[in-house]
Formats: structure tokens, C-alpha cells, sequence
């Protein structure tokens, strides 16, 4: 048989395409990230406000002495006697690398909160071409550090901090996993939700293009936006790029999800696969008939229903 949408989904992408303005054109990242981020608005708010959860933002440094903005989710507590200190995780957006922001992901990142109990601090990472690598993956190192200098005032257990992203922020979980690994900060899962994992993935597979979304065109925009000129050179560091890992032994147990018809699929299916040769335990589920950010394109289906569900048993399992 030949792929198809999901049926769930199906309907809600053909209303999606009406009106839908025109691809944008390989490197042009303005209009990539105009087109992005108009769609990302309209799907924020469609999202319930979780008005329930506190936020508040504060201060990081990252590296090269800029400050980043992070903004901390907590949950109203539904038991008289909350643990003295829990799990955290360090929630990290998508956007292909261009685009997004913690505004544009803050019901998103609310209702995770909600729904699992478990405190999230999004980070508001700077985005290429204006900041290329390593400045995001080191904005998002620098929101880690910061959680965990600041576990106990916060109320976090720091063996229990996990790192979590969709897309892009996929990406930068796994390479800010790999940072963890080399810098000596343990971390106690990744959750890599359809991860942007390999610069090399742009060029078209024709079963899948009549399908995508987030086509290879854009990948090769956002990966291009990153690393310049070195994007498919043997120059790509994994922290960049974390498909180019040479050793994955070490790292923390990761929970994957990826559509059958995502054009990252098999990147996503190569990483579980050597994070499980690495004697890295994995959790990896491919949905058949979806494309890239399809429990975005419709949160009321059943299959997104059931991949948030799947998602939320691991955040309360920290």
C-alpha cells in the first residue's frame, strides 16, 4: 500500500492548504520565518490559556555574555502534600532555527504543565541567520545551568531535570543532552518530540514530498541559517547537528516521536537506533499517516489525543 494522510488528520489538512500562502523559496529565511510564525500565532491560540499555571520569567547569560530569557511554568499543586523537591524539565521550541519564540510556544508549553504536574522553564533562544551556531545551542546550555544552580529555590530535585523540544527545540534537546554529557550535568531523560537532527536531509524523496509540511527546502533554509557554508561538510559538530555523534554511549534515556510522513523520520529512526546500540534505553514511536507537527495541525484528533497522552505519561513518570 502506498502512504496516506491519517484520516484524522486529513480533513484539517486540506482546510490548512486553503488560502495557505506560497512556499517560500530555498534561503529565503524572511519569508520563511513571516509565513512560520503568522501559522504558529493562529495555532497558539486556538490552545486554552491554562490560567491556572504561574509564570515568571527570569535571567540567564549565556556564554558570550548575552541574556536570555526564560520563563518558568509552575502548576497549581492538587495535593496537600507536594514532594519537598521534584522533577523539572527544560522545554526548548521549535521553529526550524529561524523562527518561534517562548511567546509563540507559551500555551503550548502551559498546558504540559497542566496536564503533567511537572514545572517546565522554556528558554527564548536566539534564533539564526542574525545568531548562528553555537548561539542557540548555547542559550539553551545556558538555561539548563541556570535550572540547575537554581534547583532548590525552585524546588527541583536535580537528578530528576529532563530536556525536552519539538522540531528544532527536538534538536537542540539532543545536542544540549550531548553538552550535558561532555560538561558534567546528568540529566534523567530527553524527550525528543519529531527532532531536527541532520544537516545533510535536504534532498527531496519523492514518496514523501506530495505529504510534508516542513519541506527540504525549508530544512535546507533553516539548517543553511545555522551553519553557513559548512552545512553537509564534514565540518558540522554534533552540537549543532547531533546526527554527526560519533559516541552516544552515556546519554540519558530518550523518549522519540516522528510521522511516518515527516522528512525527519528517518533521521529520528537512525538516532533511536544508536541510542539503543549505545546501550541507551529509547522509547520510539512512528505515526503512521503523519506528517511533520501533526498534533499541531489538529489537537483535537485521536492521534494527536494519543501521542500527548503517551507524552504526558513520560513527564509524570520523572
Amino acid at each position: 500500500m502506498s502512504f496516506a494522510l491519517h484520516p484524522d488528520l486529513a480533513r484539517a489538512v486540506r482546510s490548512a492548504a486553503v488560502g495557505a500562502p506560497k512556499p517560500a523559496a530555498r534561503d529565503d529565511w524572511r519569508q520563511l520565518r513571516a509565513d512560520g510564525e503568522k501559522a504558529l500565532a493562529a495555532m497558539e491560540a486556538t490552545l486554552p490559556e491554562s490560567a491556572t499555571v504561574s509564570r515568571q520569567d527570569f535571567i540567564a547569560t549565556s556564554y558570550d555574555g548575552q541574556q536570555v530569557l526564560l520563563r518558568w511554568y509552575t502548576p497549581p499543586h492538587d495535593t496537600e502534600a507536594p514532594e519537598p523537591t521534584g522533577p523539572a524539565v527544560l522545554y526548548l521550541h521549535g521553529g526550524g532555527m529561524i523562527l518561534g519564540s517562548v511567546r509563540l510556544f507559551d500555551r503550548v508549553v502551559a498546558q504540559y504543565t497542566a496536564d503533567s504536574q511537572v514545572p517546565m522553564l522554556a528558554v527564548d533562544y536566539r534564533r539564526a541567520p542574525e545568531h548562528p551556531h553555537p548561539a542557540p545551542v548555547e542559550d539553551c546550555w545556558a538555561g539548563l545551568a541556570w535550572l540547575a544552580q537554581h534547583a532548590a529555590e525552585l524546588g527541583v530535585d536535580p537528578a530528576r531535570i529532563a530536556v525536552m523540544g519539538d522540531s528544532a527545540g527536538g534538536g537542540l534537546a539532543a545536542a544540549t543532552a550531548l553538552l550535558a554529557r561532555v560538561r558534567g550535568l546528568p540529566l534523567a531523560r530527553q524527550i525528543l518530540i519529531y527532532p531536527m537532527l541532520d544537516d545533510r536531509n535536504t534532498h527531496p524523496d519523492p514518496v514523501l514530498e506530495p505529504f510534508v509540511g516542513w519541506n527540504y527546502d525549508n530544512n535546507h533554509t533553516g539548517w543553511h541559517a545555522l551553519l553557513g557554508d559548512t552545512i553537509g561538510t564534514p565540518d558540522v559538530p554534533p552540537t549543532a547537528a547531533p546526527a554527526r555523534a560519533e559516541s552516544l554511549t552515556g546519554l540519558p534515556a530518550a523518549y522519540i516521536e516522528v510521522g511516518e510522513l515527516d522528512i525527519f523520520r528517518d533521521e529520528c529512526l537512525d538516532h533511536a537506533r544508536r541510542l539503543t546500540g549505545a546501550g541507551v534505553s529509547a522509547e520510539l514511536h512512528v505515526h503512521p499517516g503523519c506528517p511533520h507537527g501533526f498534533d499541531r495541525i489538529d489537537p483535537t484528533a485521536d492521534i494527536a489525543q494519543r501521542s500527548r497522552a503517551d507524552r504526558i505519561r513520560v513527564l509524570r513518570a520523572l
